[in-house]
């Protein structure tokens, strides 16, 4: 049986925003040209149109596990991630590409603690074997402040393996495309975003600080501690 509370919500969507914005959606029916792409986890406690606010059509979101970005290459069998790139650049035309981390991302923690495998195919294992450049990077570590260290070292490697593609690059060399880093922390609300001089990541709205914080950048630290 088809899950009720889906049902529910999808009456209370017609009745509520889809009555609101049917001429939006009319418009939609016709073509998508979404500005900004966002690469998020699929972790269901983060919805980038909820972080965002944003309406339909503003955002075209990609989710996976942990927000990766595979380095570019062609003799794979299946690009899920590549091909929605691929799409949000040649042919939306994005002006925008937003890497989207979070706090206590379960697929970071599965590379972190070398998690063992759920089933045969280990597909999670071989999936977060991504992370492995950004670990190297900021050293080795245990516990919630190194996972967290992780979490910004993962967004920093999704973007250096955004500009392996070539269609990426070519365009942000040109200025037509800007690429983002970003991290939001579930429990605080707080939404923090790359910059990219200094590989900060800094409040987005500094006024809006719900909780104590501090700035975090993702360093190398050898082979010190987390």
């Amino acid at each position: 049986m088809f899950p009720q509370t889906l049902t529910d919500g999808y009456r209370a969507f017609l009745d509520d925003r889809f009555a609101r914005e049917r001429g939006r959606y009319e418009t939609l029916a016709e073509g998508q040209s979404p500005e900004i792409m966002v690469i998020s986890c699929c972790d269901s406690r983060v919805s980038p149109e909820v972080v965002f606010d944003a309406s339909p059509g503003e955002l075209f979101v990609v989710r996976n596990v942990a927000n990766l970005v595979p380095p570019f290459e062609t003799a794979g069998e299946y690009h899920g991630t590549s091909a929605a790139l691929e799409f949000a650049v040649q042919a939306l035309k994005v002006k925008h590409i937003v890497v989207l981390g979070h706090a206590r991302c379960g697929g970071v923690r599965a590379f972190a603690d070398d998690a063992a495998p759920l089933s045969p195919g280990d597909f999670i294992g071989r999936w977060v074997s991504l992370i492995a450049p950004a670990a190297e990077r900021i050293g080795p570590g245990r516990g919630d402040d190194y996972l967290e260290r992780l979490e910004y070292a993962t967004v920093e490697n999704s973007l250096t393996n955004l500009m392996t593609f070539p269609c990426v690059r070519i365009l942000v060399e040109r200025g037509r495309l800007h690429l983002h880093g970003a991290h939001f922390g579930i429990a605080t609300g707080e939404l923090r975003v790359r910059d990219p001089e200094t590989g900060a990541f800094r409040l987005a709205v500094p006024e809006a600080r719900l909780s104590p914080t501090r700035l975090i950048r993702c360093q190398d630290t050898g082979s010190s501690g987390g």
